[in-house]
């Protein structure tokens, strides 16, 4: 509650009756307080010049270090303004002392004037140059920098410091040092601010990827009312396994991977990572190759009829000539407006499907070869529907990013609801209105004629290409702390520096190779990825990790034993089944 003037004016009073007791009579703080402006200039201040003149305070022994003592008892003694009549310049700070968006000349010449003043101008160029959009989210993409809960920031790098400086610039404090301290390997942990709102909004940002441009064509494999049944029933063992992974969190603390160390030791915090690498490289693949089959279908589309349009391998080559400069930036927040135009991009697409599918099918009906059940390539539709729910490595941090964090779990299942909604009718419609036309890249459905069409699979691409450097940091994170260690610093010695550009590079290269290989059969790729890497981090983990650490009830144990089986067997059976028909076509 904000305290009154009056309440404010009698608390500032008895603190200063309490410190006067203890101060020597006939020594005072006054003239510098009224030359110090620490009142109303104008205001009528005690008789200084009377012959009961009390002495200044800096004869006094080491005067100079309780100075501010006394200063507490004669500021009380000045009549304070009504903050109501305050001037609109006037400000309060963290420490609730009135700071202005000026520094007076006696001000200047204070201790610390200076600094002061030039602090002041850094809170309010900071505070000009970063928008409410801008600023959300760069700090969703922060989170990026604490995947699963890990510390994947890069350590003692020129642009960490630097982002660093301007944090702390940004909260103007006399006690923080002029020069700056080592930065150690890893960040300090920051107390969760962000409301209910804002985190609902963040989750959806999770969730909602390039997975769900896949669904249309897993319903096509599965039948819609096979594939409907498997989207609900992925979405609820997720919301379980979510739940598991959070009880785990609420008594241990920290990352996934910490929560392995802790539980299972070193080898499983491994273990967990190494799925983390895998699917976040899986999804970049998948969406270099579809961007490449968008692109394609796009230059064909508005291109001359004796032009031919550059190949998939081809289109592939030129993306990597973008991603491989995107992949060498160190501070994740410098894509912010890249990716936010990402998001933009997809959030168009999405309604302009919408629009398309239900005034399609309201028109024309029920497409004639859609089936129920598709009992030839089924096992599809299940690596595809883990893959699309690929949000799980933002729970934890989207968590620790909240005010109220005790709120996250019932949010969680609302932003779950919604987006399972979501994904449903994407997949449902597109294949309802194309049937066994329905094509792995959806926007190719459409007509091609249509320049808003062009513009959607362009503007889609764009999307996901963008996009792709911010799916692969972590897995980039985590592999250069494997090589180079967990203090390995890209600004000291500079050929380490070098070294991990090398690295990105390679990285990124081998993403490009992987997706010329699977660039065939997309769809039988992202069932691969989900099959393989995300069924393990969504069902089997956090089922492990509670019965490990958590569950102590013979029930529970059952339930997380059936939970890792059910997972066990989903990986292996649709693995086996995927491989199989790709090798088979």
């Amino acid at each position: 509650m904000t305290d009154t003037p009056s309440s404010q004016n009698s608390r500032r009073q008895a603190e200063a009756d309490i410190v006067s007791r203890h101060l020597p009579s006939g020594y005072t703080a006054e003239p510098d307080v009224v030359a110090s402006g620490g009142g109303d200039a104008s205001a009528s201040a005690p008789d200084l010049t009377s012959p009961e003149q009390l002495e200044d305070s800096l004869k006094l022994q080491g005067g100079d270090v309780h100075r501010e003592i006394f200063k507490i008892s004669a500021r009380a003694k000045l009549p304070q303004r009504s903050a109501t009549f305050a001037h609109p310049s006037v400000r309060r700070s963290s420490t609730f002392a009135p700071t202005r968006d000026h520094v007076t000349s006696s001000e200047q010449r204070a201790p610390g004037g200076f600094r002061r003043q030039f602090m002041l101008r850094q809170r309010d160029r900071l505070s000009s140059v970063t928008t409410p959009v801008t600023k959300n989210f760069v700090s969703f993409l922060d989170l990026y920098g604490s995947f699963a809960g890990e510390d994947l920031a890069e350590s003692e790098d020129e642009s960490t410091i630097n982002s660093a400086d301007d944090e702390a610039e940004a909260q103007p404090s006399e006690t923080r040092p002029l020069l700056g301290r080592r930065k150690s390997s890893r960040r300090p942990a920051r107390p969760g601010d962000a409301k209910v709102v804002k985190s609902f909004f963040t989750l959806l940002k999770a969730f909602v990827g390039t997975g769900i441009m896949f669904l249309p064509k897993a319903f096509r494999n599965g039948g819609i009312l096979f594939s409907s049944i498997t989207l609900v029933t992925v979405s609820i063992l997720s919301c379980l396994c979510f739940h598991l992974l959070l009880q785990c969190r609420k008594r241990y603390g920290g990352g996934y991977g910490e929560l392995g160390a802790a539980i299972g030791g070193p080898k499983f915090r491994a273990l967990i990572l190494a799925s983390i690498t895998i699917s976040q490289i899986g999804f970049v693949c998948a969406g270099i190759i579809f961007v490449a089959e968008n692109l394609f279908s796009f230059l064909d589309a508005v291109t001359p009829a004796q032009v031919s349009p550059l190949g998939s391998n081809a289109l592939i080559g030129l993306q990597l000539i973008i991603l491989i400069p995107l992949a060498l930036i160190r501070n994740i927040s410098k894509l912010g407006p890249a990716a936010l135009l990402a998001d933009v991009f997809i959030f168009f697409g999405l309604i302009y499907i919408w629009y398309y599918d239900i005034a399609t099918l309201s028109s024309q009906g029920l497409h004639p070869t859609v089936e129920l059940f598709n009992p030839n390539a089924f096992t599809l539709t299940i690596g595809s529907a883990i893959f699309t729910f690929e949000g799980i490595g933002l729970i934890l941090p989207i968590q620790s990013s909240m005010a109220e964090p005790e709120k996250f779990s019932r949010l969680l299942y609302i932003v779950m609801v919604i987006i399972t909604v979501t994904f449903t009718s994407i997949g449902a419609l597109c294949y309802a209105t194309f049937g066994d036309q329905t094509r792995v890249e959806i926007i190719s459905n459409f007509p091609q004629t249509s320049k808003l069409v062009n513009a959607v699979q362009f503007l889609y691409s764009m999307a996901v290409l963008v996009g792709g450097p911010v799916q692969l940091f972590p897995a980039v994170r985590i592999l250069e702390t494997s090589l180079f260690g967990d203090r390995a610093s890209g600004k000291r010695p500079s050929t380490l520096k070098w070294k991990k550009n090398g690295f990105r590079t390679g990285l990124t290269l081998l993403c490009g190779i992987i997706a010329i290989l699977g660039a065939s059969d997309l769809d039988k790729f992202v069932a691969l990825i989900g099959s393989f890497a995300c069924v393990p981090l969504v069902y089997i983990y956090p089922a492990l990790l509670h019965y490990r650490g958590i569950a102590e009830a013979r029930w529970v144990k059952v339930g997380d034993g059936l939970v890792m089986a059910v997972g066990l067997a989903m990986m292996v059976y649709t693995t086996v089944i995927t491989v199989s028909n790709w090798i088979r076509d």
